[in-house]
């Protein structure tokens, strides 16, 4: 059983460093190959982080505890599950949900609040200062209702043509 966990262990620090150092290299080689076995919770570095805790454990349950064999295996399987479950709710998942993108389409800019930024003349083009998400984004802009509007003017987009935001007074 100690061959076991050691082998565990080893195998869980050497699967740790080779993703560290070449994770890209592998996913790029696989070419998503296995994104079929994608279940979060199965995630390589949950799988990883539960095989190298059960080997831990199991090495230092049999070296530290009177216990025996088989009650070392289930109670290293014990915390290596519960490891594996904190490893996923602490890391992966946040993880998932921590990717901000501060892309858009022009085609979202319908109904958004903006603030003009370079004053739009009636008959013209300005600029309109719109908060996608954590950034802000500045857009050509003209005034759909066809009245100048001047800097710091709060602003409504009401279609976007051409690329251009046609925006109105917002009251």
């Amino acid at each position: 059983m100690h061959t076991l966990y050691l082998s565990c262990l080893a195998l869980g620090i050497l699967f740790a460093i080779i993703s560290l150092l070449a994770g890209d290299l592998i996913g790029h080689a696989l070419g998503g190959m296995l994104d079929f076995l994608s279940f979060d919770l199965l995630s390589p570095s949950v799988l990883a982080g539960g095989i190298t805790v059960f080997g831990g454990a199991g090495i230092l349950l049999t070296r530290y505890s009177g216990l025996a064999d088989g009650a070392v295996l289930v109670l290293s399987l014990l915390i290596s599950a519960f490891m594996s479950v904190l490893l996923y709710m602490g890391f992966v998942k946040p993880m998932d949900r921590s990717e901000v993108s501060t892309g858009f389409s022009m085609s979202e800019l319908p109904g958004k609040i903006g603030e003009i930024s370079v004053p739009v003349p009636a008959q013209g083009f300005g600029e309109v200062m719109v908060k996608f998400g954590p950034a802000n984004t500045l857009h050509t802009a003209a005034s759909f209702d066809r009245r100048p509007l001047s800097a710091g003017t709060k602003v409504v987009v009401v279609e976007v043509s051409e690329g251009v935001a046609l925006v109105s007074e917002l009251e």
